[in-house]
């Protein structure tokens, strides 16, 4: 599936061959992936992103490659802990950028939004993630730049959360998300309008048609709420989905958040020209 062409690879792993083995000698290199006796890296990181990108369950997937449930299982939760040396740094958009999106918001970092993710919990604490359409689900912000490459992420909230108190979190905590003096990110009218982040004015009517065609880029909804929930288990399937914990789900909403946005922005750029 990885080694036949980057069209193969692509519609696999969602990024060509390239990408595929930068990745896998970034985090042997970086992290300390290592392969096993029956189980080569390039193996165990396609499979991962295999299951991310095609929300495959564990045991659909064993069959496919041969591997014991378990196996699968363990490998993917110790590629899943390797998020934290992928975040892109913030740059705001210079004085003289001509990106005709872009060029209107001198010293932007980028855009900032929430979304939410379904969970499994404990009957115990369904009230307090239960969000306002009463789905289940934890309610999560992602901070990305002008090419939508993940920044900050902060997941774990319930989804009960508004959003502005999810901000508020993110911007006081130890790790915070910092905005440096006389920057500022985009965001909706679901935030506050105030010193480090621009939010539109209620009731004004902007041209979103005219910038969507202009843009190469899709709303961070969009990229944030693909992240696939696969769980082994069959009593925790919603309308067809699986669902994942919280903790699991945090952490793979980290990696394919961060693994993605870097390489397969990249790969498909590449495949489109």
């Amino acid at each position: 599936m990885i080694f036949e062409i980057d069209g193969v690879c692509l519609e696999n792993c969602r990024m060509d061959r390239k990408a595929f083995f930068k990745l896998c000698n970034l985090l042997e290199s970086r992290r300390g992936l290592v392969s096993t006796r029956h189980t080569s890296i390039e193996e165990i990181v396609g499979s991962f992103l295999h299951i991310l990108v095609h929300h495959v369950k564990y045991r659909v997937m064993k069959r496919q490659i041969s591997r014991s449930g378990e196996t699968l299982s363990r490998k993917f939760h110790i590629v899943l802990k390797l998020h934290s040396i992928l975040l892109k740094k913030s740059e705001p958009i210079p004085e003289n950028s001509t990106d005709e999106c872009w060029r209107w918001f001198k010293n932007c970092l980028g855009a900032l939004d929430g979304t939410y993710i379904r969970v499994h919990v404990d009957a115990s604490d369904k009230p307090r993630y239960r969000t306002r359409k009463g789905e289940i689900a934890t309610n999560v912000l992602g901070v990305c730049s002008p090419d939508m490459q993940f920044i900050y992420v902060l997941p774990r909230w319930e989804g009960s959360a508004i959003d502005g108190r999810v901000l508020r979190d993110a911007i006081s905590r130890r790790n915070d998300l910092k905005v440096p003096q006389g920057c500022y990110y985009l965001c909706d009218s679901g935030y506050t309008n105030g010193e480090g982040f621009l939010a539109p004015y209620r009731g004004q009517r902007y041209h979103l048609n005219d910038w969507r065609s202009e843009m190469t880029i899709y709303p961070i909804e969009s990229e944030v709420g693909e992240v696939s929930n696969t769980h082994d288990d069959d009593d925790d399937d919603v309308d067809g989905d699986v669902i994942w914990d919280v903790k699991t789900t945090t952490l793979a909403f980290l990696a394919k958040t961060i693994l993605y946005m870097p390489y397969a922005t990249n790969s498909q750029n590449k495949c489109q020209e």
